[in-house]
């Protein structure tokens, strides 16, 4: 009897999705970033990186998955300065992780601001190109990590290995990292921001103290605007913030309301310095 024939990842994604009632999309994301962490992890273990975390939107879907907004990329900090942190990104990436492999395409884009660089990521899985991703490498500050294992579904299904757990920034210092981001003078596009933060308050996983803290000390590291920052919800985010609200199951909706609880919430990070 002829072997059965292994069933190519595409077509597996395919079925897995629809299994799990996954966007096939999404379920393609998360692949592509839990075999980055594969690789990263690889790399601390042989002494090429000193550490890594994640941050912003994909940190939150490995923690809470489809309760959290989609994410296109990946926000990473490494050690180092900027021309360090690239090389030994490289140097990571060249281990590759399982069946995949990965390679640096297109030019870089570097983000004086944040002291990040946005890359394009291509992923092969064996011979076939898997995905292109957009990834944003920027400083590891001072804040703790937290080691969390992934609650996203269907990569176990897939048959692939899951990495876990993996370095993300803890959160009460990521929720202060996007205070600071979504408040000040660079705050163009970040509505996402505040619904994260009120997202993440909602499940109820901050210190307040700790937010507080972090923050004060974010905000003086940085020295753009004071803390506590002034809440102005620009017009602009309105449907933006209520799309998101609406896609996630937030209880606020309408921007307005939105306001008034990212308003609360600021109050009260403020009251627990």
């Amino acid at each position: 009897m002829n072997p059965r024939p292994v069933e190519r990842l595409e077509k597996t994604l395919a079925r897995v999705a629809r299994e799990e009632g996954v966007a096939q999309e999404r379920l393609r994301r998360w692949v592509s970033f839990l075999a980055l962490c594969g690789v990263l992890e690889r790399a601390v273990q042989e002494g090429i990186l000193n550490n890594y975390y994640l941050k912003g939107g994909v940190a939150m879907e490995l923690r809470f998955a489809e309760g959290a907004r989609a994410t296109k990329d990946i926000d990473i900090g490494l050690t180092g300065e900027r021309a360090e942190r690239l090389r030994a990104f490289g140097s990571a990436l060249a281990l590759g992780f399982d069946e995949f492999t990965f390679q640096l395409k297109g030019k870089q884009l570097h983000m004086d601001n944040a002291d990040a660089v946005r890359l394009e990521l291509a992923v092969r899985h064996r011979t076939r190109a898997w995905q292109t991703i957009d990834i944003d490498l920027g400083p590891a500050g001072q804040g703790a990590l937290d080691f969390v294992e992934p609650a996203i579904r269907g990569l176990v299904e897939m048959g692939l290995r899951v990495p876990s757990p993996v370095r993300c920034l803890n959160l009460n210092d990521q929720v202060a990292q996007k205070l600071h981001a979504c408040t000040g003078p660079f705050s163009k596009g970040r509505a996402r921001d505040v619904l994260d933060i009120l997202l993440i308050d909602l499940f109820g996983h901050l210190n307040m103290a700790a937010v507080s803290a972090a923050s004060m000390q974010l905000f003086a590291e940085r020295a753009t605007h004071d803390f506590p920052p002034a809440v102005r919800i620009p017009t602009e985010w309105g449907p933006e913030l209520e799309g998101l609200a609406k896609d996630l199951g937030y209880p606020a909706t309408s921007p307005v309301e939105i306001e008034g609880r990212f308003r609360a919430f600021v109050d009260a990070v403020a009251r627990s310095g």
